[in-house]
């Protein structure tokens, strides 16, 4: 049978800014990865497949051993996929994720998760959502009390960061991703920049960075300056989750959707650049992932809804600054992603899309 007939705690020292920033660009490169595979023509698959799989390394057993986790949804809402993406603030001077690791992904409390989203592809296939959880929530972590969400990945590795998340969500966690180093700026130069609108002045006094009012042409260096900044906005870190997801819409829509059909190319060496930086449960198989490709097929970046986890505000816990959930809000959110009704909640729920422009 041929491939194509059988698809169907307490506070750490923070990362220094250049490495928080890499982590992030590594963050929005295994989204863009996900979605941009469902554009390759169906007689690329075997090619990308040959040339691509020894690209991504495996994590062994991140779901081992996993308990009391949330049941599957019954019904059509079952073959959704929901996908688990770590971008690690780990302080090495080596790669630590991807095929070209020469140093552990993770040492005991060596690093935290700087960055969580759930990726959910809904059971048609025809859209997805991208729900990012502030990296500071205050939750109960599984067998150490309450803490910071990204302090999970730092007590026991990716497995508690699962069980973490399936805890504070319900939602069950079908696959993994992590990353730390990250070819975003190779990205953007590659697609030629991105244009983002910045609606009014603001100063980055961390990187001593003036983005004026307007429109703004950012090569690769420039949107790793706008996607990590923090100081001088008005939200400080969820205003930081709005610029990945701003400027993860835009490289998707103006520029990959339209550039990589027509130069494979491009395509290939766009995904040889994310794939080498990613490592994923052993779990998902090439042959798996490609099954989710082609099923894909129709699927528009249009149809791909960006959302922060609602928050009831900021407080101190233990010398921590930390983010609390809007716990009622948020828990109307993972039953959609749950129920597989995120379009619907979406729908109602307008103010609480990521917009076009943000501060």
């Amino acid at each position: 049978m041929s491939l194509l007939q059988d698809l169907g705690g307490e506070v750490e020292e923070e990362a220094p800014p250049r490495r928080r920033r890499r982590l992030r660009r590594a963050l929005i490169g295994v989204v863009v990865c996900l979605t941009v595979l469902a554009m390759v023509p169906v007689g690329a698959f075997l090619y990308l497949e040959h040339r691509l799989s020894g690209n991504v390394a495996r994590i062994p057993g991140v779901f081992d051993g996993l308990t009391d986790r949330p049941e599957r949804p019954s019904g059509p809402a079952g073959d959704a996929v929901n996908v688990l993406v770590i971008g690690t603030d780990r302080r090495s001077g080596v790669p630590t994720t991807g095929s070209d690791a020469r140093a552990s992904s993770w040492i005991p409390g060596a690093q935290r998760s700087d960055a969580l989203m759930i990726l959910h592809i809904d059971a048609d296939r025809r859209a997805a959502s991208i729900v990012s959880i502030p990296r500071d929530t205050w939750v109960n972590v599984p067998g150490y009390g309450m803490n910071k969400i990204n302090a999970a990945f730092s007590f026991s590795g990716p497995s508690l960061a699962i069980q973490t998340v399936e805890y504070l969500t319900d939602i069950r966690i079908d696959h993994l991703a992590v990353i730390d180093w990250a070819g975003f700026e190779a990205l953007i130069d590659t697609v030629g920049g991105i244009d983002v609108t910045v609606p009014e002045t603001v100063v980055d006094s961390a990187r001593d960075v003036t983005w004026t009012a307007g429109v703004h042409h950012l090569d690769g260096a420039d949107a790793l300056d706008y996607v990590g900044q923090r100081y001088g906005l008005p939200n400080g870190d969820l205003d930081r989750v709005a610029r990945q997801q701003v400027v993860l819409r835009t490289l998707m829509q103006e520029s990959l959707h339209q550039e990589m059909r027509k130069d494979p190319r491009m395509l290939y060496d766009f995904l040889a650049t994310v794939t080498r930086h990613l490592s994923i449960d052993d779990e998902w198989s090439t042959r798996d992932m490609l099954k989710l490709v082609v099923s894909m097929r129709s699927f528009h970046t249009s149809r791909l809804t960006y959302l922060t986890m609602p928050v009831a505000g900021f407080g101190t816990e233990r010398g921590q600054s930390v983010v609390y959930a809007d716990r009622r809000a948020a828990r109307g959110l993972w039953g959609a992603v749950i129920a597989d009704e995120v379009d619907d909640w979406a729908g109602r729920h307008q103010a609480r899309l990521t917009p076009s422009v943000v501060s």
